[in-house]
């Protein structure tokens, strides 16, 4: 083969999320965006990124927990006071994070979720566990429908590691899990029936919780997360799925 051929790499293809960090990167760096303002609305940000309204959420919600912007429920999301070599730094990892080896993420994962687990059995609230009572029954809702219930079960293990009062830990999962739920989910790494197999699952980690079970539920979440962590132990071809999800 030529040598040549052996050089040229597949182009990859930026989500909408990547686009629209890397949009408000520029503004940010350019300084058309300054410390302390604020940013329109996501309706308005959806319309004129011409996306949908839940790219904008799933991106700003990446850039809050970085640290990069700031929200209030009274006034709204403000660009944080972070320097500039600071700000391009961390965007330029966010976005390239997603790019990372599939089955390393899939493990570190895997160990972030058993130990928020634990910590969350010790720390919910009653607030938190109605919470994740809705993110389930709309979950079910959604797969009784023959639906995608992605969105739901992604926003079950958020609220897990938001009921862990540990801003750090609830980061770092907000970071892993929603492109990895969902690559899961589109491309069915798990099967078909994943969907189904989770309700009773997730129903073991919420009972553990309820309980204040730390061991209960970290058993539970290792046995709901493990057919996906086998695989990646296994080798999955984690470029195969990353190409499909791009396509």
């Amino acid at each position: 083969m030529n040598p040549l051929i052996e050089t040229i790499k597949a182009i990859e293809v930026e989500t909408p999320v990547e686009k629209i960090i890397r949009q408000l990167k520029h503004l940010i760096v350019s300084g058309q965006l300054k410390p302390g303002d604020r940013l329109p609305a996501e309706r308005v940000l959806a319309e004129k990124f011409g996306v949908g309204r839940s790219y904008v959420r799933e991106a700003i919600l990446k850039l809050e927990f970085y640290g990069l912007l700031k929200t209030s429920p009274q006034s709204g999301t403000y660009v944080s006071g972070l320097s500039i070599n600071v700000l391009d730094n961390l965007l330029t990892d966010l976005i390239n994070f997603n790019k990372d080896d599939f089955n390393a993420l899939i493990e570190a994962r895997y160990y972030l979720e058993l130990s928020a687990v634990r910590v969350a059995a010790e720390r919910r609230t009653e607030e938190d566990l109605h919470a994740m009572e809705r993110a389930l029954d709309e979950y079910e809702y959604k797969i009784a429908q023959g639906l995608n219930g992605v969105e739901e079960d992604l926003l079950f293990h958020i609220k897990i590691a938001r009921a862990t009062k540990n801003p750090v830990i609830e980061s770092m999962l907000l970071i892993l899990i929603p492109d990895l739920v969902k690559s899961i989910n589109e491309n069915k790494v798990c099967g078909e029936e994943r969907g189904l197999l989770s309700i009773p699952e997730h129903r073991a980690i919420l009972k553990a919780l309820e309980e204040k079970d730390s061991d209960a539920a970290e058993k539970a979440m290792a046995n709901h997360l493990n057919e996906i962590f086998q695989i990646s132990r296994a080798g999955y071809d984690a470029k195969k799925l990353l190409d499909n999800n791009a396509e």
